[in-house]
């Protein structure tokens, strides 16, 4: 089994350690696109192209299925990238995890880059699953730059003023960066308040490989054990995994064995 995931830097790498733990057997291939990031403040002619251009180069290693591990890039090209490689490969989103958020009945963060923030797609999600429910929408501005780059005290910096923003009480907050993520210890660790309960995190990396798997027929009982291989693709270019991505636990987690 070969799964493909493509994003415009790291953020790819919670959905990659995922599938890593439900199939360490299954071969990733990683495609994204530091050339262009980020792809957020581009026009959407632009992203789309960026985005199929990093699909195109994923789809020439066969993949069996490609994730776009990117809010953003969900949102402007899936069916841009879909009308190109489906049904030859399965292509699956990524959504934030709104719905299962606001199924708590709230009150709800939304964290999310400014450019998804208060964007007609985020708007929809509250719009269509928040009925009643409190949604406040917190534009972390810096924080995927941060978290691309692994510099502690920017993450540090910016987490802390996400955090100063979102209010009290809140019981869950949905991370809607997939390079969120990454440091999802850190922004527990800031939201954590005196005689309040912390809110639960509510990523998107768990649901996304689930899906994939599912696409697939590839259930995780399928194989417990196995070394499967990855290749990194740097804006089409075949390469080592960054450095910046084994500052975290899951670039760490799928770096070996690695194919350069």
């Amino acid at each position: 089994m070969k799964i493909a995931l493509i994003d415009s830097g790291i953020g790819l790498l919670a959905a990659a350690a995922a599938i890593r733990r439900l199939r360490p057997d299954a071969d990733l291939i990683l495609s994204s696109d530091p050339d262009g990031m980020p792809w957020g403040p581009r026009t959407a002619p632009d992203l789309r192209r960026r985005v199929l251009t990093a699909a195109q180069a994923a789809a020439a290693h066969r993949p069996d299925a490609l994730i776009i591990a990117c809010n953003t890039a969900t949102v402007h090209a899936l069916p841009v990238v879909k009308a190109a490689l489906e049904p030859m490969i399965p292509i699956i989103g990524t959504v934030p995890a709104v719905k299962t958020a606001v199924a708590t009945g709230g009150p709800v963060a939304i964290w999310a880059t400014p450019a998804t923030t208060g964007s007609s797609y985020q708007t929809g999600l509250i719009h269509r699953y928040a009925a009643g429910v409190q949604v406040t929408e917190i534009a972390c501005p810096g924080l995927a730059h941060a978290v691309q780059h692994a510099d502690p005290s920017a993450i540090r910096e910016t987490v802390a003023e996400a955090a100063r923003r979102t209010p009290a009480g809140v019981t869950d907050v949905v991370l809607g960066c997939t390079h969120y993520e990454l440091v999802a210890s850190q922004i527990r660790a800031a939201l954590r308040r005196p005689s309040l309960i912390t809110p639960v995190l509510r990523g998107s990396a768990d649901a996304v490989a689930a899906q994939a798997l599912r696409r697939l027929n590839g259930t995780p009982a399928a194989a417990t054990t196995g070394d499967g291989r990855l290749t990194v693709l740097l804006s089409g270019r075949e390469s080592a995994l960054p450095t910046a991505a084994l500052a975290y636990t899951a670039g760490r987690h799928i770096s070996i064995p690695a194919l350069a």
